[in-house]
């Protein structure tokens, strides 16, 4: 169409008038709200079911809870819980049927915490299935934890029956390693030997300060008022301030008496190396341990105090625990766990292979250990365990660069004069000590990732005695995962 350029605007657009407009066509696809006309499920938030529902139907069949259920039911023994309940005095407490299940479930998923456990019975299908729709407080759920902790490690030693008696436990290899577990502390509740002291110092003229305006001001109250009145009670200021010194004097004294302990191991270590009687090595530990003194840099946490200072995978400092697990090479279940202070794995051998002994009657055919675990005392144990039970220790002397290939093992006869860790060493260079200690990392490595990734490689409790059992709470339920896996897999 031809438009006159008498009728087109100056600016060089068309006019409006001339342009012809074409309505869209309704299809039938397009609401009055301009949406498309979608068909929908029914949605009605205000609907009332006419019948109750039943958290049976809400929970899948094969579901993880109702697998800790069953063996809460019919395979745990809850003799250790129940004998606890001898007075028939107050209200009754909640049945340690329910709380072991929705705790055993929480610390195999991750929720441990008991204020999580309390959210987790009122807003999750599983949680509310398993407390039968109690919902025990958080108060509840913390008091049972902590009167039945020792009940929960014996929980470890049933887990690992159960699977021994599935046959997942084969004690053809293990593999012994640390791993280190984040404490419960703050790093802002923490203070050095040295601030220690002069703290300490600042403190006590305080508090003689305080005590001086005491007696001042009781012996104002007796002459006004007589002496009759009470003048015993402590300001809070006061009370304050004399609570913080006993913990700072607690805090030193353990600085103190662990670097007593530290200079009279040394020394006891040095005098053994040069060949003196017991008598002497007594006397070196001794005369060391009476001169010992902190370093300055040395510190004590005030919100768990049995914590250390450790160096983690990463580089960085944290207050942690050292955590001990055997794991059998077969299916990777821990045979054996333990949690302590220490910082390095020197001291650890000894006691995880009497453990791993205790618990299952038996030794492995063969222990696997990096080099953290290396030493002549560690070696000479070693020895003789094999002369012993017949078991095999391939312990790695020295760390590697993994692009580095081992060297070969020198031919011919060893040396008379060969040490036990150079005897170690030529045996790891042979064929088949490169071939059974290449199967370390792959049995326990796995399983510090699959309790750090599922269920928190950190622990709640405070104090060396309480995580020394929430470790052993942490393994049993680790174990437990396996089994059930284990179970659900079809018959071969």
């Amino acid at each position: 169409m031809d438009i006159p350029s008498s009728s087109l605007p100056q600016d060089g657009l068309f006019d409006a008038g001339l342009i012809e407009r074409v309505e869209a066509l309704d299809d039938g696809r397009v609401d009055a709200n301009g949406g498309v006309r979608k068909r929908f499920k029914d949605f009605e938030p205000d609907a009332v079911m006419l019948v109750p529902p039943s958290l049976e139907e809400w929970l899948p069949e094969g579901h993880l809870a109702r697998f800790i259920a069953e063996l809460v039911e019919n395979e745990l023994d809850l003799t250790f819980f129940y004998k606890s309940y001898a007075k028939a005095k107050g209200q009754p407490p909640y049945d340690p049927r329910l709380m072991l299940r929705v705790l055993l479930y929480g610390y195999c998923t991750g929720v441990r915490s008991s204020r999580a456990i309390e959210r987790a019975c009122t807003d999750m299908v599983s949680f509310r299935w398993l407390s039968a729709q109690q919902a025990p407080d958080f108060r509840s759920i913390a008091r049972f934890r902590d009167r039945h902790l020792a009940a929960f490690a014996n929980i470890f030693l049933q887990a690992l029956e159960l699977c021994q008696a599935a046959g997942m436990v084969k004690l053809g290899k293990v593999a012994l390693d640390g791993t280190k577990v984040r404490a419960n502390a703050s790093k802002h509740k923490a203070m050095s030997y040295a601030r220690l002291t002069e703290k300490q110092k600042v403190l006590a003229q305080e508090i003689s300060d305080l005590m001086e305006e005491v007696k001042t001001v009781d012996a104002n109250e007796d002459a006004k008022f007589g002496p009759g009145k009470r003048g015993d009670e402590l300001p809070v200021e006061l009370a304050k301030r004399q609570g913080r010194a006993k913990a700072l004097a607690a805090a030193r004294a353990s600085l103190e008496e662990e670097a007593r302990e530290r200079a009279r191991t040394e020394a006891k270590e040095k005098a053994t190396k040069r060949g003196d009687d017991d008598d002497d090595i007594t006397a070196a530990g001794n005369k060391a341990a009476e001169t010992a003194v902190p370093k300055p840099t040395a510190q004590r946490n005030f919100t768990d105090p049995d914590a250390r200072i450790m160096k983690r995978a990463d580089g960085s400092f944290s207050y942690n625990y050292n955590g001990q697990a055997v794991v059998d090479g077969y299916r990777q279940v821990i045979v054996a766990a333990e949690l302590n202070q220490a910082s390095n794995d020197y001291g650890q051998l000894v006691p995880m292979v009497d453990q791993t002994f205790q618990n299952l009657g038996q030794m492995p055919a063969q222990w696997l250990a990096d080099t953290g675990y290396c030493s002549k005392a560690n070696l000479d144990h070693a020895r003789a365990l094999e002369a012993e039970h017949g078991t095999e220790f391939f312990i790695s002397t020295g760390r590697m660069k993994h692009s580095a290939p081992i060297p070969e093992s020198p031919r011919g006869r060893i040396p008379a004069n060969t040490t036990v860790v150079g005897r170690m060493g030529r045996k790891l260079k042979t064929k088949a000590g490169k071939k059974a200690y290449a199967r370390r990392k792959a049995i326990v490595e796995p399983v510090f990732g699959q309790i750090h990734t599922r269920q928190g490689k950190h622990l709640l409790l405070r104090g060396l005695e309480k995580a020394q059992q929430e470790w052993k709470l942490l393994a049993a339920c680790h174990n437990l995962m396996k089994l059930r896996s284990y179970r659900a897999q079809p018959a071969a």
